[in-house]
């Protein structure tokens, strides 16, 4: 079965809620999400960080769009495809599942969350539309994490 680390962007670019954003862009960021909602475990940490930042930014009530279907569906209805993991942390309060060299680049301290808790659960995370994750593209991989960039690696090409 099919594991999902999936960055809070994609489902922001899926519900069309990031202006401009291309058409094949959004509908990599759909397709995505219906997979992981029909055919895969979508990881989150323990603690709740990952939830409380999709919680943030998705509202399921109303007339959701698929990045809200998401976050419904697969948080609140449907708890058997999620796997929650614990990251627990280091005195200095980053992930003790992270790579130290990830850290020391000056990567993103909100997306470290998501790369930690990929580093644990030994899959890549996907990532739409956040550059922070393609400026870092070398560190994190060649750290073990790979990144599935839904919109390509040319930020030029992410908006229309």
């Amino acid at each position: 079965m099919p594991k999902y680390v999936i960055d809070t962007n994609v489902p922001i670019v899926a519900n069309g809620d990031d202006v401009g954003i291309s058409a094949t862009c959004r509908l990599a960021a759909v397709e995505l999400l219906l997979n992981a909602i029909e055919n895969g475990k979508v990881f989150l940490d323990s603690e709740g960080a990952i939830q409380a930042e999709y919680r943030r930014y998705l509202q399921p009530r109303g007339q959701p769009g698929v990045g809200d279907r998401f976050y419904l569906e697969v948080i609140n209805s449907h708890p058997d495809k999620v796997v929650r993991l614990d990251l627990p942390k280091r005195p200095d309060g980053e992930y003790q599942d992270l790579p130290q060299p990830i850290i020391d680049s000056g990567f993103d301290p909100s997306d470290r969350v998501f790369a930690a808790l990929a580093s644990k659960a030994r899959t890549g995370v996907y990532n739409a539309v956040d550059s922070d994750w393609l400026e870092k593209r070398a560190v994190i991989e060649a750290n073990g994490i790979p990144i599935n960039f839904l919109c390509g690696c040319d930020p030029a090409l992410w908006r229309t």
